[in-house]
């Protein structure tokens, strides 16, 4: 049995950058000292989520890699020896000119990114959002503020698995997945921002919701992996956050969800070795036939 141990920390995200810091740190500390050994958080953790409508002050949360959230945490997963999946809204100095809509004329190009920081504290490597949603405006504006990755769909190497770190609207598509199976990845962690839109009805709310978590179920049945999707809960401005954060194995089971209303964190074994079982009786990745040619 090849296990591992995996913690998810669930969030109502706060006001300030502070004090979203300290309650992520708090509970990666908690996942750890429960066993975690690799801890993700959820999309965008350090502020209420601002892509609901265009403000270009926002760009003022944008931050560089290294920079202060990744310092803070490189030193918390270097002291409880830990592995951590982080998102950050990160700016990078560029010549060429961004593409984003308000910012044509920045020196900056502005991602979506994760990072995986490993148990020395060190960064391991990071992935640019890809898919960025616009629609509808006022509740998922970020083609105002991102870029579409182009970094390509790395594999991290941690020093118990092969994990992917991909985002939110990444989950949706079925094809990014898939490539991050075919390179390695034996988890896909899926930090998240979603949930209803209140001038849905409730007969459509739950089944965006059920749809959400029966992709992604999905992805890890069509790849023999596991998925760790972590979300944030609570209400903000448009949307009320569904939290339900959860992880499922290469068969699509629910090994563990957290509830719809409250900050939480979860931890799960997950046997790694289900995948290479799995992938004798169920060999998808070696028997498909289209094998597409990667060009995220």
């Amino acid at each position: 049995m090849r296990e591992i141990t995996l913690g998810l920390v669930q969030m109502k995200v706060l006001a300030t950058r502070e004090e979203n810091l300290n309650q992520a740190i708090k509970g990666i500390e908690d996942c750890a000292s429960h066993g975690a050994q690799i801890i993700a958080l959820p999309e965008l953790f350090l502020a209420p989520y601002f892509c609901q409508g265009k403000d270009p002050k926002k760009f003022e949360l944008a931050e560089t890699i290294p920079g202060p959230t990744s310092d803070a945490l490189s030193k918390v997963a270097a002291e409880k020896k830990v592995t951590l999946i982080v998102s950050i809204f990160e700016k990078i100095a560029s010549s060429e000119q961004s593409k984003t809509s308000a910012n044509s004329s920045s020196p900056f190009k502005f991602f979506n990114t994760n990072i995986c920081i490993g148990p020395d504290g060190k960064i391991i490597g990071k992935y640019h959002k890809i898919h960025i949603p616009s629609e509808p405006p006022d509740l998922f504006a970020e083609d105002f503020y991102f870029e579409s990755g182009e970094l390509g769909i790395p594999v991290f190497e941690t020093p118990l698995a092969k994990v992917s770190a991909l985002i939110c609207y990444d989950q949706w598509f079925p094809e990014i997945a898939r490539a991050a199976a075919a390179k390695g990845a034996e988890i896909i962690f899926y930090p998240t921002a979603i949930g209803w839109d209140p001038r849905l009805s409730k007969e459509i709310s739950d089944g965006e919701h059920d749809a959400w978590q029966t992709i992604q179920r999905s992805h890890g049945i069509a790849n023999n992996i596991f998925i760790a999707a972590i979300n944030r809960t609570g209400t903000e401005d448009n949307i009320n956050f569904w939290g339900t954060s959860f992880v499922s194995d290469p068969y699509g089971r629910v090994l563990v969800k957290a509830s719809t209303d409250k900050s939480e964190n979860l931890i799960v074994k997950c046997d790694l070795d289900t995948t290479s079982y799995m992938r004798k009786e169920w060999p998808f990745l070696d028997e498909r036939k289209l094998k597409l040619k990667d060009q995220f």
